[in-house]
């Protein structure tokens, strides 16, 4: 199972990267949204830590919605959908490929949001590299595990692609709050006595998520009610 996740993954990034716009369109938003959110600072003044670690979810959020639009749309257009669906690769493998691959092209956008929120935002990190890399992981590994769900159930609908935001964004929002606080804390160096809830429910959020994505994935990818 996971060596064909792998292949799956492999063949979703070699698919987004040489042909498609998802991963240039969620770098090109999330440097937007960082650099006008940059003008509404008064001159002279920084961005809070906190401020600036919403910013950067914010764009990681937007990003994960144009990069998962993108994985299934190329798939669908290229018909590799009703290929997989003939093979004997499981349902699942197909899942932790989409994640996957999914997470690998988030964390190339957010390797672009981070040096622009310093730069613009006037941030830098004066905490644990380690904590900052831990907590992006554990929050990207739960974006993408419902952003891979929830994909699979708006592909090849018009109408169900316009309403894939519209559902994820409410979802995101424990594991999303909790990265905004943490990252909160590695900006300004303080470590808030809450830290340990968030890192606990952003585990938890991804436990949860893990499971449904496993569980309800099959049915959703392959149309069976």
């Amino acid at each position: 199972m996971l060596r064909r996740a792998g292949y799956i993954a492999a063949k979703d990034l070699r698919l987004s990267v040489g042909g498609g716009q998802g991963l240039v369109q969620a770098m090109l938003l999330g440097l937007l949204l960082i650099f006008l959110f940059s003008l509404s600072r008064p001159t002279g003044e920084l961005v809070s830590g906190q401020a600036a670690a919403a910013i950067f979810w914010l764009a990681s959020a937007f990003g994960l919605v144009l990069v998962f639009n993108d994985l299934f749309s190329l798939e669908e257009h290229q018909g590799c959908r009703l290929g997989l669906l003939s093979s004997p690769v499981p349902e699942h493998s197909v899942w932790l490929g989409k994640g996957l691959a999914g997470l690998g092209l988030l964390l190339l956008s957010q390797a672009v949001f981070l040096p622009a929120a310093a730069v613009f935002l006037g941030q830098d990190v004066q905490g644990s590299w380690g904590v900052l890399l831990l907590a992006i992981l554990g929050v990207d590994w739960g974006l993408v595990a419902l952003g891979a769900l929830l994909g699979a159930l708006a592909q090849g609908q018009g109408a169900r692609e316009s309403l894939f935001s519209v559902i994820l964004f409410p979802l995101l929002l424990p594991v999303l709050l909790g990265g905004i606080r943490i990252f909160a804390g590695v900006f300004t160096g303080d470590v808030a006595q809450d830290q340990g809830l968030w890192a606990g429910i952003i585990v938890a959020f991804d436990a949860v998520f893990t499971a449904a994505g496993a569980f309800l994935f099959p049915f959703l990818y392959t149309g069976e009610e």
